[in-house]
């Protein structure tokens, strides 16, 4: 018998979102497998629009936007199942997508996350830069996918059709097994989006799990549904979250060349941003600094607790 499996998407003010993409899903969603909406307290006609068109979806209602993070860890407190299957709401997802990646997992009880390629809903030529053909990440922090070089994307021609490990998958498409999620306190609330997904993943690494990919699954993804690419608001995330993860996480050494080049580094960032006459992006990397050093005593607690954490599912798997 199928493991159980429940695909939940996350939602905020993405009325149009589910209209256009949850069909697919309903469609493509193997028998035994549930779908649930988590509405994170959208003033749009959202839930209207699932009550009116989706009444077979069970809905979870929240009374505020909690964001990534805190809207799926109080979603999958009141979901019961094996495997959790994180979905974007703006993802088409075809037939027969959700075989091989539940396939991973069976047969592979040290893999934590196994996740699809992510190919463009806009071009489905080539990759969605959210996650392409799975994540990496350099000795400084910065995050690159295979698929994906800096901001230009690749056509996919088979070229990353193996079935391999990576550092992290892309919160679009991402399945996980609720045991290692629970176990490791799921994502980062402080985090509220952005870089939650590739924390958990490293997290999750450090415990003894393995992150993977599967390239005979693919879902297509719009992208961009809830930060514009380069808005004042990403940027502050993910200067600020890819910061506090490091420290969380890194090593020693690791942290110590982290704390000596990257404030060099993102001050060139901030200097870039002004020369472009984006003021609004160059004050939002020095406020993610601020609340990174603010962090600072809550962060050591939370290092001490992801250390005891991982001898302990180390122990017990």
């Amino acid at each position: 018998m199928r493991t159980k499996t429940e695909i939940v998407i996350l939602n905020w003010n993405g009325a149009g979102h589910l209209r256009r993409f949850l069909p697919s899903v309903l469609a493509s969603v193997p028998e035994g497998v549930g779908v649930v909406v988590a509405d994170n307290g959208s003033t749009d006609d959202s839930l209207a629009a699932l009550a009116a068109g989706f009444p077979s979806v069970t809905v979870l209602r929240m009374d505020r936007n909690y964001g990534f993070a805190g809207g799926y860890n109080r979603a999958l407190e009141h979901i019961e199942a094996d495997y959790y299957l994180l979905l974007n709401s703006d993802v088409e997802t075809p037939e027969g997508w959700l075989a091989p990646i539940l396939d991973c997992l069976d047969r592979n009880p040290d893999v934590a996350v196994a996740a699809p390629k992510l190919i463009s809903c806009a071009d489905r030529t080539e990759f969605e830069y959210a996650g392409a053909a799975g994540g990496f990440i350099d000795y400084l922090g910065y995050p690159f996918c295979r698929g994906r070089i800096l901001k230009r994307v690749e056509a996919d021609e088979g070229q990353y059709d193996d079935a391999r490990d990576v550092f992290w998958a892309s919160g679009a498409a991402f399945c996980c097994r609720a045991e290692v999620f629970r176990a490791l306190g799921g994502f980062d609330e402080d985090f509220f989006a952005h870089m939650e997904e590739i924390d958990l993943c490293w997290r999750m690494q450090l415990a003894g799990y393995r992150v993977r990919i599967e390239p005979r699954s693919r879902v297509y993804h719009l992208g961009g549904g809830s930060l514009a690419q380069g808005s004042p608001s990403k940027v502050f995330y993910n200067h600020r979250n890819n910061l506090a993860m490091l420290y969380k996480c890194a090593s020693p050494v690791q942290r110590a060349v982290v704390a000596i080049v990257r404030p060099v580094l993102d001050l060139m960032a901030a200097l870039s941003y002004l020369a472009q006459g984006r003021g609004d992006n160059f004050r939002a990397v020095f406020r993610a600094w601020r609340d990174f050093l603010r962090w600072h005593g809550s962060l050591s607690c939370k290092r001490k607790e992801i250390r005891q954490q991982c001898r302990g599912t180390v122990a017990g798997k």
